[in-house]
């Protein structure tokens, strides 16, 4: 039997986000359950390059209230993390499909050109792009002038 991670958001107007995932991310929609109220979904399920991602609607009246999306409380404890060919080019598609870049692409001492935005349901996506050893030594060194590591 093998294990997998699959992140599962809770949002408010889960038609919505499925529209936006697609348009920011590629995403492929696999299965949608609609709630029995006839506005929200109950569940869905969709893939971003080949990984699978659930989510579903608010639903304040089951799990004791506590499954709330992040429009709700103001704020999300979780990033969801996606290496990509291009981070920039990323970053750039999810803002012109609505996220908010929340940090701007940067190469970093650890290897990686990474930035961050807030999609408009208020989950937070990181992007990063492997940087050549010559990019990464020169972010390396550039972080260490700045005392940061």
């Amino acid at each position: 039997m093998s294990t997998a991670l699959i992140p599962h958001l809770v949002v408010h107007d889960g038609v919505a986000a499925i529209e936006f995932y697609k348009a920011a991310l590629g995403a492929v929609e696999v299965f949608r359950m609609p709630a029995q109220d006839g506005k929200r979904l109950m569940h869905a399920s969709l893939t971003i390059g080949g990984s699978p991602l659930f989510l579903n609607d608010d639903f304040p009246e089951y799990c004791e209230g506590k499954a709330k999306a992040p429009k709700h409380t103001g704020s999300t404890a979780v990033t969801l993390h996606i290496n990509v060919p291009d981070c920039d080019a990323a970053i750039v598609k999810m803002a012109d499909a609505g996220a908010t870049v929340t940090m701007p692409a940067a190469d970093m001492f650890w290897g990686d050109r990474y930035g961050r935005v807030q999609d408009p349901f208020g989950h937070e996506w990181s992007f990063s792009t492997t940087l050549s050893p010559e990019r990464a030594q020169a972010a390396k060194e550039a972080f260490a002038k700045q005392g940061i590591c």
